[in-house]
């Protein structure tokens, strides 16, 4: 079956089986490594990217559904998405680093649909709650979405009072 599929802002063709998983897709036949395989029931989140900006578990979506999609993963280049990435090395929001793709990629997701809500500890963890860490008890995962937060929004003041 031949999908088309947008990654990244970058188009590709490819003929594929039609059993296999996004996640699979991803780091197989694009070599994009950064989604991480974690426990293929969707648990987890390590595999969680941005399908048409709605966040998704890769592992849960098969390729050919995301035929004429646009995909977002851990290694788009965004300012947003970079701004997440600096907070959470900033505030040791990392540890092993296994479920980080997942979260940067969920915090990414809850932070450009916050909207005009506060981005405090409870709507972090109401929109945290289907990634999950091994290694923390989440206090610097959320010091570094708050971080990330507060620095997208500084950098948009800076912008708009140009």
């Amino acid at each position: 079956m031949m999908v088309n599929i947008r990654v990244n802002g970058k188009q590709y063709k490819k003929d594929i089986e039609p059993r296999l998983l996004l996640v699979n897709f991803l780091r197989d036949e694009l070599n994009l490594t950064g989604t991480h395989i974690g426990c293929d029931t969707s648990n987890c989140g390590a595999c969680t990217v941005l399908m048409d900006g709605k966040s998704v578990k890769s592992c849960t979506v098969l390729a050919m559904q995301a035929n004429n999609h646009e995909i977002t993963t851990i290694e788009h280049e965004d300012p947003e998405l970079d701004a997440i990435k600096d907070a959470y090395v900033e505030e040791q929001g990392l540890q092993c680093g296994f479920c980080t793709p997942g979260m940067i990629i969920e915090s990414f997701y809850l932070l450009k649909n916050a909207g005009d809500k506060e981005v405090d500890d409870d709507y972090i963890k109401k929109n945290l709650r289907g990634n999950l860490c091994r290694c923390t008890g989440y206090r610097s995962i959320i010091d570094s979405i708050k971080k990330a937060n507060k620095n997208i929004k500084e950098r948009e003041e800076i912008h708009v009072s140009r």
